[in-house]
């Protein structure tokens, strides 16, 4: 029995004897493979809770990522619309608001009596000057601008020029084009030049003094500024205001109207708003010694301007044969047969903008420049009893009413006055210095 069991031992460790690499089989050499696919099956669904944690956590952020945006969107819609509907209302009058700004004068009562006298036929003002119509945005576009005016004054035997400059430039390019004119009047006809600028044309002569007066002070006799945004004014600024509603595609709008299909330049209208108006008048201060009248007029609003035509232009037409009733018709008035005159609703859209601003800010305007705006700081300010717009000084209304006095009647009292200012300031500086010279006596 125990050499039977002896027997089997042996042959039990041949057996193992036999298999390859089971003898050197240690611990190490089973165990690390057992413990790593131990790990890996507790690594697993570790991982799992990992990526379920961060799944998590991405489906709660995504949420709130676009709430943010959604938020941030919401904020700056707000934003543009309350800037929209605010507009100018901080912005009109700024220049009665700013400490150390030179206080108006009223000089409405005698422009009023000089107008008077100038209807009824007594001219005075004096051919020793020449008389310089500086014209405004636009007036490229309109043949008859100044001209009536022109005409008027040369009747009288005076010296009257219409600048030509590109009324759609910028402020500063056409002040360096007035002060060669004005050079070229002066070195021409040994006369000082008188100014009288309309709209955007006062706010370029303002420049042409404020920019050049070391230049200009011996050439220059005076500066009356008819219905100017010298402040500026709200139509320009709500128009090219940044920040607003759609304001990029109305600034494309506008780079199209002034640039490409009038060959103007968008600084012309940029120009004229709150913004460039306050910096240049920082930077740039009318000469003090220069005499200076501010005109400006409130537009009528009654239903019945909306129905009133301005004449702007006359029409070329090619001959026609005409029939002569009367029988005495000249090759003068034939020529003027061919002349269509070109009207326009011109003071039915100043009005409708006039109520515009009245509604939008409490403002009276001319339509397009509004009453504090156009005050000079340091000049007389010229306030008319009569509903004119923006458009009436320098384009005659379709029906005239001759009771009332007209544009070139107008603009003859305000440089009339204009003469009489600065008149008056010479006299005061020969008083004052008679008496410095008596007082070193």
């Amino acid at each position: 029995m125990r050499h039977s069991q002896c027997t089997a031992a042996k042959a039990t460790q041949q057996h193992n004897r036999s298999v390859p690499g089971f003898a050197d089989l240690t611990f190490e050499s089973w165990a690390v493979p057992i413990c790593i696919g131990v790990t890996c099956k507790l690594m697993l669904p570790l991982f799992g809770i990992q990526l379920a944690w961060r799944l998590a956590i991405a489906s709660w952020r995504c949420p709130f990522h676009y709430i943010r945006c959604a938020q941030g969107r919401v904020r700056s819609i707000s934003s543009r619309v309350r800037r929209t509907l605010h507009g100018s209302s901080d912005d009109i009058g700024w220049l009665q608001q700013t400490p150390g700004m030179a206080p108006v004068e009223d000089g409405t009562a005698r422009f009023l009596e000089l107008l008077e006298c100038i209807r009824n036929g007594e001219h005075t003002l004096p051919d020793s000057f020449v008389y310089l119509l500086i014209p405004g945005l636009f007036s490229n576009h309109g043949p008859l601008y100044f001209v009536a005016t022109k005409k008027f004054f040369s009747k009288k035997g005076l010296a009257c020029h219409i600048a030509k400059i590109h009324s759609e430039a910028s402020v500063e390019h056409n002040a360096w084009e007035l002060k060669q004119y004005i050079e070229e009047l002066y070195w021409g006809s040994g006369k000082r030049v008188m100014l009288l600028g309309h709209s955007k044309g006062g706010v370029d002569a303002a420049a042409a003094l404020s920019m050049y007066w070391s230049d200009l002070k011996d050439k220059v006799a005076g500066l009356a500024l008819v219905q100017s945004p010298y402040g500026g004014t709200p139509v320009a600024s709500d128009i090219l205001r940044e920040g607003q509603i759609a304001d990029r595609e109305t600034r494309r709008i506008m780079e199209f109207l002034i640039c490409k299909l009038i060959k103007g330049d968008i600084r012309a209208l940029e120009d004229l708003t709150y913004e460039k108006r306050k910096e240049f008048i920082m930077n740039h201060k009318l000469p003090e010694e220069i005499p200076l009248i501010s005109f400006h007029s409130e537009a009528s609003v009654a239903p019945g301007v909306l129905a009133t035509m301005t004449h702007i232009a006359h029409a070329e037409l090619p001959w026609l044969p005409l029939p002569n009733f009367g029988g005495e018709e000249s090759d003068n008035s034939a020529q003027a047969g061919r002349q269509v005159p070109v009207v326009i609703p011109v003071s039915a859209a100043m009005a409708v903008c006039a109520l515009h601003l009245q509604l939008r800010y409490g403002e009276k305007s001319d339509g397009l420049v509004t009453c504090r705006d156009a005050e000079v700081p340091g000049s007389v300010v010229v306030r008319p009893n009569q509903k004119l717009d923006h458009a009436w000084m320098v384009y005659s209304s379709w029906k005239k009413n001759p009771t009332e006095p007209d544009p070139c009647e107008m603009c003859e009292a305000l440089l009339t006055q204009l003469v009489e200012i600065g008149k008056s300031e010479q006299g005061k500086k020969g008083v004052g210095s008679s008496s410095t010279s008596n007082s070193t006596t």
